[in-house]
């Protein structure tokens, strides 16, 4: 083979193979983690918050100042001379001072509560934006499997129309030759038109979720032939752990929106604290380099060098009732933050159930809706040999294929809501990671749907 031949051996490999573009979920997630912009802003958010500790601590830390100032001065001078008379001098002189001032709080519980409310907001943070990590994992699958879903009722949709169009053709010959009826030939016309209608409402469902891969991942939209379907011998996971209260311990210690919660509960607390503060005396050490010259009328002409270290007590007495009424806003707030940690746990705890249940029934309603399938397909088959044996009608026929269709779809809609069970069931647990979504990549197929 010479060089050119090999060459276009290559480009038709990477061409006339589709399967080297199909995407499985785990690969939208790994282009939404660099393109998504909704966990992009995630990370912003994730970084701002974490400098709430520093910000807190700074409190703590000593502070170094430093002071100069410069000034020509124009001043009269008058005063009492020898003989008791008044007498003026006009003086014009420049005069300058600095001061080098180091400060460290020794007795500050205001800065104490403040350095332990940024401590909480960097928690908070940290904790919404793994929430937010695992919301990105849960919104791949679930826009991926909304648009393999409605290719699902498309692919049946046609099928339906494929088969309602020879029924209709059929009829139409039978009731030129006699044998047939003008209603037979309506029912398949109106089924064939309700098909028409749930093909075109599944279009426009598949277009939506596209574009929402698409705004993921940085483009406009996605084609579905660059999706892997889902695998049809796909059955279930084993459920580990088996049993609600393992799951319902992990989520009330692992889930990140009670861990955020619990974090803007710590921050209220604080921010009660800090507020409290305010009737407290603080204490600081301090120690300052000062030079002076000619800062004031009484000290015309003259030179200080002054070394100063002492301690700083500082007694509020009186705020006009804004440190108690700030207190007892701060302390409303924290009551707050405890009902809606309260609720949210609740509305965590219910979800968790929720999708325990769904993985453990679907794994029923799987295995049943494959047995219906088989039961549906067996029908449409002897439903039409009754017909030519003349123990069925059309009508008969057009509801076995009714059947079979709702069937087909049905089982493809409970093996995608299995999938998102199991996921939300990780998720609202706290543990979802992108081990689990390769897991569940693993259901899908690496080739391309077809057109």
């Amino acid at each position: 083979m010479n060089k050119l031949s090999r060459l276009g051996a290559a480009l038709m490999l990477l061409v006339g193979n589709p399967a080297v573009a199909a995407m499985g979920p785990f690969d939208v997630y790994e282009q939404a983690l660099r393109n998504d912009p909704v966990f992009l802003g995630a990370i912003k958010e994730r970084d701002a918050g974490l400098e709430n500790r520093a910000i807190g601590r700074a409190g703590l830390l000593p502070k170094l100042g430093y002071n100069y100032n410069k000034g020509r001065n124009s001043s009269k001078v008058t005063y009492l001379n020898e003989r008791g008379q008044n007498q003026s001098d006009d003086r014009n002189y420049s005069s300058y001072g600095s001061s080098l001032t180091l400060q460290q709080p020794l007795l500050d519980y205001e800065a104490y509560a403040a350095y332990r409310k940024g401590v909480a907001q960097a928690l908070f943070a940290d904790e919404s934006f793994r929430g937010k990590s695992q919301q990105l994992l849960v919104r791949v699958l679930e826009n991926y499997t909304k648009a393999l879903f409605a290719q699902d009722q498309i692919d049946i949709a046609q099928a339906k129309k494929k088969a309602y169009e020879q029924q209709f053709q059929q009829n139409e010959q039978m009731f030129r030759q006699g044998e047939g009826t003008r209603t037979d030939i309506l029912e398949a016309e109106s089924r064939y038109e309700l098909a028409t209608a749930e093909e075109i409402e599944a279009r426009n469902e598949q277009d939506a979720s596209l574009r929402e891969l698409g705004a993921l991942i940085g483009v406009s939209t996605v084609d579905i032939v660059d999706l892997a379907p889902l695998d049809q011998h796909f059955q279930s996971f084993t459920l580990q752990p088996a049993n609600y209260d393992t799951w319902h311990e992990l989520a009330v210690a692992n889930n990140p929106d009670l861990a955020s919660q619990r974090q803007a509960l710590e921050v209220a607390r604080y921010e009660v604290e800090r507020n409290r503060a305010g009737h407290l005396p603080r204490v600081s050490a301090y120690a300052t380099v000062r030079q002076n010259e000619s800062e004031s009328g009484n000290t015309y002409n003259q030179r200080y060098d002054t070394n100063t270290i002492g301690i700083e007590i500082n007694v509020p007495l009186y705020a006009g009732g804004g440190v108690s009424a700030s207190t007892r806003q701060a302390s409303r707030a924290m009551e707050q933050a405890e009902y809606e940690l309260d609720g949210k746990t609740r509305e965590a705890l219910i979800q968790l159930r929720r999708q325990f249940s769904a993985c453990l029934s679907g794994v029923s309603k799987l295995h049943a809706y494959q047995k219906a399938l088989i039961s549906a397909e067996a029908l449409v088959i002897s439903t039409r040999q009754s017909i030519l044996g003349g123990e069925r009608v059309n009508l008969d026929a057009l509801n076995a294929e009714q059947q079979l269709y709702t069937t087909r779809r049905d089982l493809a809609q409970a093996r995608y809501d299995y999938l998102m069970a199991w996921t939300k069931l990780h998720y609202y647990a706290g543990t979802l990671n992108e081990q689990d979504l390769a897991r569940v990549d693993e259901a899908f197929g690496q080739g391309p749907r077809p057109h």
